[in-house]
């Protein structure tokens, strides 16, 4: 398991007995608890044994977040009318400042741990205000996710775990770290913050690029120097404008939340399957609290198996583990199920007795899809299943689809002269769009002799001749069957030899020997009727 650096409180969920009540953070109801509470000063990267200790002493003195941020800073100010102007940009919007300096509160002391930890500036604890307004759930158009929105290649290259059952770009603790690993390489690389962030944005070989074009041209290489997308020019003036008002909000008409320099979350975890709902319940915790600190567990079910990391704000942390000790309740209602066919979600639902829309909406199954055999699909469980979903299934499960179309066959056809690629849709009943994406094509253009693939029903009947010859056949999934006019007596891919054609004598050598030629045309179109 990662090794963590926000407090770890370690529970095992086994067999436990009825809810019992919820414990309260101390510092909620008695000013004197509260005061103790605050003087506590224990570690957040201290381990926690439930069995001697309560979480009650992850608390540091009551001093204010945002100062130990100011104090952090190490980057030099940039200058640029760029920077005012983003910085007046956040000023006319204080409702977007409140709500993404409000939703910050829950992560901020975790990142800034993590930033002194290695020494890096605390600014770039600014920099999901600019990548995604501190949301973990965000996505962009590019497919980028989390608060420091990684691309799927550059979360793979970091370890990001993603799979049908969790996506850790928007994991708190995984996408943090895998962020500044990331940025202290960049940094490592170009010798620059500035350069580090513009590598970031816009991907360090575009910047590697544009730096060899200025030095070619005998020009500066800062950041400021760089030819870049517009992006790109307003990344750093946009995270130096978030740095002035955090220096001085009241300047720019704003106000920042208090934001407590203690930690806002520990981390539990588990080896027993645990519903979403049932962990947010036993947390005394609503869903979409509990959702926010755990935006990677894209099921209803978080897995055991998978040792998992599950976020509780510091105050409810408590509540948790009393309840979960007198908790005798079902703690997971979800199983795994193997598709063994192609099949309809309908189709499944039915088999297994579960409602189909249920069934869909859990699994995020689009409608108008099907599904592979060997997909993993997430079902009800049944009451006489108490069996957890195995580390197999968690490590290697996938949810595979396929557009719900009539099966079809692969055709091969042979170009005629003056036929048109339209000619050719209209004729085989498809769309000119279909026969270029099945022949890897942009050209609207055919030449004679030209091979096209085609697909069509199976049990629709293929037009009679005359039209392109047609020289095989498959059944989607199976071997083409070849039925070339041009075979020599080959072997088909089934391995059934084809009969050569006899070749008729040209004019001239019927002349000679006295017979007829027959005409090519009528030879021809006779052939390809047998066919």
């Amino acid at each position: 398991m990662r090794f963590l650096l926000s407090a770890l409180l370690v529970l095992t969920l086994a067999a436990c007995a009825g809810t019992g009540p919820t414990a309260q953070n101390p510092a909620a109801s008695d000013p004197q608890a509260a005061s103790d509470y605050l003087r506590k000063s224990a570690s957040a990267k201290e381990t926690v044994d439930v069995d001697k200790q309560s979480v009650g002493d992850l608390t540091t003195a009551d001093s204010d977040l945002w100062a130990r941020i100011r104090r952090g800073f190490q980057m030099p100010d940039l200058q640029s009318d760029l920077v005012d102007m983003q910085a007046s940009w956040y000023a006319q919007r204080p409702d977007y400042v409140q709500r993404m300096t409000e939703r910050s509160q829950k992560y901020l002391y975790h990142i800034v741990e993590e930033l002194e930890s290695r020494h890096m500036p605390t600014e770039l604890a600014l920099l999901p205000f600019i990548e995604s307004a501190y949301n973990p759930q965000a996505l962009s158009v590019a497919k980028a996710a989390g608060m420091w929105q990684f691309m799927p290649a550059t979360g793979r290259t970091f370890n990001l775990k993603r799979n049908m059952w969790q996506d850790e770009r928007r994991d708190v603790l995984a996408s943090t770290s895998a962020a500044l690993d990331y940025l202290s390489r960049l940094h490592d690389m170009f010798g620059d913050w500035y350069l580090a962030l513009a590598a970031y944005n816009w991907g360090e070989g575009n910047l590697q690029r544009a730096i060899a074009r200025n030095q070619a041209a005998g020009l500066p290489t800062d950041y400021q120097s760089l030819r870049m997308p517009n992006e790109t020019r307003n990344y750093v003036p946009k995270l130096q404008a978030v740095k002035n008002i955090v220096m001085n909000p009241q300047q720019y008409g704003l106000a920042l939340p208090e934001i407590p320099n203690h930690p806002y979350f520990v981390t539990v975890t588990t080896s027993r399957d645990i519903d979403v709902t049932v962990a947010a319940k036993l947390a005394n915790l609503p869903l979409d609290e509990f959702k926010s600190l755990n935006p990677s567990f894209s099921k209803p079910v978080i897995l055991g198996a998978t040792q998992p990391q599950i976020l509780l704000p510091f105050d409810n942390a408590s509540a948790f583990e009393k309840s979960l000790k007198s908790y005798d309740g079902q703690l997971s209602s979800w199983t795994a199920y193997t598709v063994t066919e192609r099949a309809r979600p309908a189709a499944i639902a039915e088999k297994i007795g579960v409602d189909a829309d249920t069934l869909m909406q859990v699994n995020k199954i689009p409608a108008g899809m099907r599904l592979k055999p060997g997909s993993t699909i997430v079902v009800p469980r049944t009451d006489d299943d108490d069996e957890d979903i195995s580390a197999d299934v968690a490590e290697n499960g996938v949810l595979a689809m396929e557009p719900d179309v009539p099966d079809t066959r692969k055709m091969l056809i042979r170009v005629r002269r003056k036929q048109s690629m339209e000619a050719l849709a209209s004729r085989y009943g498809v769309s000119v769009a279909q026969l270029r994406g099945w022949n890897r094509t942009r050209r609207a253009v055919v030449m004679p002799g030209q091979t096209m693939v085609l697909h069509v029903p199976v049990g629709r009947a293929v037009p009679a001749e005359p039209g392109p010859e047609r020289i095989a056949t498959s059944v989607a999934g199976g071997h083409i069957e070849r039925a070339s006019l041009h075979t020599g007596g080959k072997a088909s891919s089934r391995g059934r030899k084809v009969a050569p054609v006899a070749a008729k004598p040209s004019a001239k050598a019927a002349a000679k020997s006295g017979a007829k030629a027959a005409p090519a045309k009528t030879s021809s179109r006779k052939t390809a009727k047998k066919k």
